[in-house]
Order: structure tokens, then C-alpha cells, then sequence
């Protein structure tokens, strides 16, 4: 580079990122661009142009600005904050906008055709060390900001970060905002923000390293399990289920992630399976340092797969300096079950659930009742009948009495009062049954128990469709797809609520989204006809029909006699205009389903096209 060309001089920078833009984009991408728009136009610009800033790059949802003046860049930061928790005072917290911010002073190097410098990379990882709605500054900004603004700072210590060749003494200011921000769940990266006041950390899924790819289940066990022993220490906050395993098979920097989630610490892993023989790999990363906090390797048999994870739970726990209560200790070391083969059992009849199937119900429910044979105490593999059983009955007319689901879900409950899938298996089971004001009480239950539990919010909006209330729906389907991103059916099913709404523009977004979504679970499970069918639907309905018939041919080829495959293929050729192909479908479909599948058929805004149909008409009578 030619020295005339070279320009350094020494600025405050403020960098700023959005928290969870990726997942604001994924469930609502038109909105969340001209929320960002807004936002951008009404408050961040003008508070830079205020103090005397000028922003020099713009990264999606991220931005560096220059300023000459500490104090201003501080004041301008404190402004934005200030200004956004009011912006998001009286909107749903999952439509929620958050900035994380970092402040630095020191050297920008421009060029003619770019800037760089340690004083702007600094300002980076600052901002990825802040906690949504923060701010983070250096030693340096301290020091120039003194006592001048109405700003307490926390100091938090030199940190080492990523290509930063000496640490960074960090400051976290706080202008008041901790009260109001950490009372508000942060649905903008899907989960509630983590106190400043508890180590937090994603344990990621761990990866299935064993020769037999079909031991996956089991490795997402293990994560699944330590998620929830973890959870219960009260001294951590620990990132959910569903939202970590957004992250799976994802390659992302390790900070990436963890700035994106929220947390200070990620745990990761591997899993190898072969016979009787497991071997577990796992690992404790600091993300602000990018280092390995510890590290161990367990090579056991697999009836000690109960002892490897409780020592991995305790190893993490004594990393993080967090104290054990009596009750959390004894939490811990009770396991789900007390045979491996039960548990094994359990793990794949989950995998097998996954696709929503008549033949994957059913071998769901297979590995569930052998769960059961093998331990009889096992709450979970209760439930999980009781959900297959009421899928099986409801959308694939099996004679599954409902006293005995009921029964099954009794058992759960009497075993784990306070399991909540226990509780949406329960009003499940009672919405099939036509009993709908115990259905809601025991939804309500669910929830109030685990408001992330996915099966909770995913059959509560399958019910809200049934019962007319698509504006309750909607809210329960959007939490679903927000605590399990890799739900396909979740913003399909959007699809049809918000064409009931008469909000066709949302309508759109989420077919697309459906779209994106389903393709990624026909690569990963190919056999999947549901997917394929959804699609279809997807397709059909953003008008691109030879598309749509060539994923409904998929589908009905793969899984030819499934009637859920037939009553979504009819939905497609209603949406095609292809009227008597989809009413030939639903004649053959309504005799072999229940109440709540009939139910479903008068709200579905996919039959919208065959309503005024004399067959349709004849159709609507047999439902009654």
C-alpha cells in the first residue's frame, strides 16, 4: 500500500449489532427488515447525526460509527439503548428489537479501499462481550467518560479476546436498564436473556461420531439430558432444548454463537457408539476468549452412560464456581430411568415421532411400550403413547379407545406431576375425546409449567385451529417454531392461520419460510412424505404449481396409503383449482378420521377454493 494513501487517525468507535437477526429473519423476514428500516430511520441515524457521528460501515444488521468526542460516542450509545426499550414498551416480547453495543478509543487506519486497525477490532469484540440491550466499553472509555454522564460502570476484569494480543479491561455501564430488560423475555434470539447475576452457557448438540449415522438419537440424548440436569442447578442459566439444537450440524465460530445466544460459556461435544461401548468427548469454551475452560474424555460401557453424564454435569458445575443445593445434587443424580435399555428405547421412539407418519407413530410407539416393559416407573415413555395414540386415532383413525390414553397420561402424571409434555399429551388426548374445557385447562397447565415446552404450544395452536381462535393460534405456532426452529410443519400450518386472518403478506412470508424449512428435512430425512406433502402446499399456494405437483408425486410415491398424505395432497389441488381430484381425496378421508381432524377440515383455509362445492356441502354434513 502506498504511504499517501494511508490515513490513521484516533476516533471513538461504536459498534453495533442486532441480538438474534438471523432468527428475527427466519420467522419473519419481511417484517424484521422494515422493523430494522424503522428503526434506523427514526432513532439510530438521527442519534449518530446528533452527537456527531458518521457511521462508516454497514454489515446487514450491524454498524460501525466514527465519533471525535468519548462522550459523545458514550452518550450516543446510552441514547440508542434508552430509545430502543421504549420503541419496544407494549410490543410482544418476541417481537422485540435489541442492540448489543461496544465502545473503544483508539487508531482507524484508512486506506483507499478500506479501514482497519486494533482500535475498531477491539470495539467488535467488545460488543459481542455485551449483553443484549448493553453496553461494553473499554479501560479507555472509562476513563475519558469518568463521572460526566448519569452512567454507573461494572468492571468486569481483563478478558482475553480473540486476536486481540493483549486482554481487554472490560467495562459493562449500566444506565439503568437492567431491571427492565432482565423482567423481558428476549424472543429475538428465542429465549429469556440470561442474569448478569449467573454463569450462562448453550450446551450444543454433540456430535454423532460413531460409524452407524443412525446413532444420532443417541447422541442427541445425551445433549438433550444434560440440558436438563443442567437446568435445574439454579445457580446457571442454561439455554433451552429446542433453541440450542437450532445450531446443529451448523459451523459457525464458537463467539458467533455464543454472542447470537446470549451466553458467556458453550459446552460441545461428540458422541461414539459402537456395541456395548460409548466414548464421550466434551468440552467447556469461554466465549469471550475463545478458551478451553476444560476438557475431558470418558471412555465406559453404555450401562455407565448414567455416571459419565453425571460427571460431566458435576465438572462443569465446579468449572463455574456454582454451589449445588441438597435438592439440585439429588436432582442430579437420578436418572431418567434406571436401565440403559429403556432409555435407548425411549431415544429412538423420539427419533421415530419426528416424522409424522402412520408407520412412524406406530414404531414410535413401539420403542415407548418396550421403554415401558423395561422399566415401568418411566413418566416420559407414558406420555409418549399417549401422544402417539392420540395422533393415531384422531388423523389416521385408529381404534385406540380414549379412556386408555387417558389412563396413559394418568400414569405419567402420577409418576412426574410436574412433567409438561405429560400435561400436553393430557390435552391432547381430551381434545380427541371432544372434551374441550378440560383440553384447555390441561394445556394451560403445560404451559404454566414449561412455557418452552414445544409439545405444549404446538398441540395448544392445533386446537386454538379447531376451535376458530386463529389469532390464539398464531401466537402458539409462532412460540412453537421459536423454540424448535427445525419445525417445518409449525409456520405451514401459519400458512393457513393467517389466510384466515386476512393477512395475506404473513401468509407468504411464512410459506417461504415453510418452504426453506421443509427442503432441509427432506435432505436430512429423504423418506420424510409429510415434508414432501407440506411443501406441496407451500408451492401450490405461492403459485409456482408444476413445482408443487412434482413434491405432491414425491410424497404420495413415498407413502402412497397415509390418509394424513391424502388429506394434505387435497389440500394442494384445492389450492390448484383441481377441484374434483381434491374432493375425490376427502370422500375417501372423512370416514376413517375422528372429531378433531374433522374439526381441523372446517377451518382449514386451504379448502377456502371448494367451500361453495355441492360435494364439499355433502362433505361438511358427514364431518357433523
Amino acid at each position: 500500500m502506498c504511504a499517501e494513501l494511508v490515513e490513521r487517525r484516533l476516533a471513538a468507535i461504536l459498534a453495533a449489532d442486532v441480538v438474534g437477526y438471523s432468527r428475527l429473519l427466519e420467522a419473519n423476514e419481511e417484517d424484521t427488515l422494515n422493523a430494522l428500516r424503522q428503526h434506523r430511520r427514526e432513532l439510530f441515524d438521527p442519534a449518530v447525526a446528533t452527537h456527531g457521528g458518521h457511521i462508516i460501515k454497514v454489515m446487514g444488521d450491524g454498524f460501525l460509527v466514527e465519533f471525535g468526542s468519548v462522550l459523545s460516542a458514550a452518550r450516543c450509545a446510552v441514547e440508542i439503548q434508552r430509545g430502543m426499550l421504549e420503541r419496544n414498551t407494549g410490543i410482544p416480547p418476541d417481537r422485540h428489537f435489541s442492540f448489543r453495543i461496544g465502545l473503544n478509543l483508539g487508531d482507524i487506519v484508512f486506506d483507499e479501499d478500506d479501514f482497519h486497525g486494533d482500535g475498531i477490532n477491539v470495539a467488535v469484540r467488545l460488543q459481542a462481550l455485551a449483553a443484549p440491550g448493553g453496553i461494553a466499553c473499554s479501560a479507555a472509555v472509562r476513563h475519558e467518560v469518568a463521572n460526566k454522564l448519569d452512567i454507573d460502570f461494572a468492571d468486569q476484569g481483563a478478558v482475553t479476546v480473540k486476536n486481540i494480543a493483549r486482554p481487554v479491561h472490560v467495562y459493562f455501564a449500566d444506565w439503568g436498564n437492567i431491571a427492565s430488560v432482565e423482567a423481558s423475555p428476549l424472543a429475538a434470539v428465542g429465549h429469556t436473556r440470561a442474569p448478569a447475576n449467573r454463569p450462562s452457557l448453550a450446551i450444543l448438540p454433540f456430535a454423532n461420531i460413531s460409524n452407524d449415522p443412525e446413532q444420532e438419537f443417541f447422541s442427541d440424548g445425551i445433549t438433550e439430558d444434560l440440558i436438563t440436569d443442567l437446568s435445574n442447578v439454579s445457580g446457571l442459566f442454561v439455554l433451552s432444548r429446542h433453541t440450542v439444537f437450532a445450531w446443529k450440524n451448523r459451523s459457525e465460530n464458537l463467539q458467533r454463537i455464543a454472542a447470537e445466544l446470549g451466553v458467556a460459556y458453550i459446552v460441545e461435544g461428540s458422541v461414539r457408539k459402537a456395541g456395548n461401548h460409548v466414548r464421550i468427548n466434551a468440552e467447556l469454551i469461554e466465549a469471550a476468549s475463545d478458551g478451553h475452560v476444560w476438557a475431558e474424555r470418558y471412555d465406559r460401557e453404555l450401562t455407565d452412560i448414567f455416571e459419565m453424564q453425571d460427571e460431566i454435569l458435576k465438572a462443569i458445575v465446579e468449572q463455574l464456581k456454582v454451589k449445588l443445593l441438597p435438592e439440585e445434587k439429588k436432582a442430579i443424580e437420578q436418572a431418567p430411568t434406571g436401565n440403559v435399555e429403556a432409555y435407548t428405547h425411549f431415544l429412538r421412539g423420539r427419533e421415530y415421532y419426528h416424522i409424522a407418519s402412520r408407520s412412524n407413530h406406530l414404531m414410535a410407539r413401539q420403542s415407548f411400550a418396550r421403554a415401558i416393559e423395561l422399566d415401568p416407573g418411566y413418566a416420559r415413555a407414558y406420555a409418549g403413547i399417549a401422544v402417539c395414540d392420540a395422533r393415531l386415532r384422531s388423523q389416521f383413525g385408529a381404534e385406540i379407545s380414549v379412556e386408555d390414553i387417558l389412563a396413559n397420561t394418568a400414569t405419567a402424571l402420577t409418576i412426574d406431576p410436574n412433567l409438561a409434555e405429560a400435561h400436553a399429551a393430557k390435552g391432547f388426548a381430551l381434545a380427541v375425546a371432544g372434551n374441550r374445557a378440560a383440553a384447555i385447562s390441561a394445556f394451560v397447565q403445560a404451559l404454566s409449567l414449561d412455557a418452552n415446552c414445544h409439545e405444549a404450544n404446538r398441540y395448544y395452536a392445533e386446537f386454538c385451529v379447531t376451535d376458530g381462535q386463529f389469532e390464539l393460534a398464531a401466537t402458539y405456532f409462532q412460540r412453537a417454531m421459536e423454540i424448535k426452529p427445525t419445525d417445518y410443519g409449525a409456520p405451514i400450518m401459519l400458512v393457513n392461520v393467517f389466510r384466515s386472518l386476512g393477512q395475506m403478506d404473513k401468509a407468504s412470508t411464512h410459506a417461504r419460510i415453510a418452504l426453506k424449512k421443509a427442503e432441509e428435512e427432506l435432505r436430512l430425512h429423504p423418506e420424510n412424505a409429510n415434508a414432501a406433502c407440506l411443501g406441496a402446499t407451500a408451492l401450490a399456494f405461492l403459485g409456482e404449481g408444476g413445482k408443487a405437483l412434482e413434491w405432491l408425486a414425491r410424497a404420495l410415491a413415498t407413502d402412497p396409503t397415509d390418509i394424513n398424505i391424502q388429506y394434505n395432497a387435497a389440500c394442494t389441488y384445492s389450492l390448484l383449482g383441481e377441484i374434483d381430484r381434491a374432493i375425490d381425496l376427502l370422500e375417501v378421508w372423512m370416514p376413517q378420521v375422528g372429531v378433531e381432524m374433522r374439526l381441523w377440515f372446517k377451518n382449514d383455509s386451504d379448502l377456502d377454493p371448494i367451500r361453495n362445492h355441492p360435494r364439499y356441502l355433502n362433505l361438511l354434513d358427514l364431518s357433523e
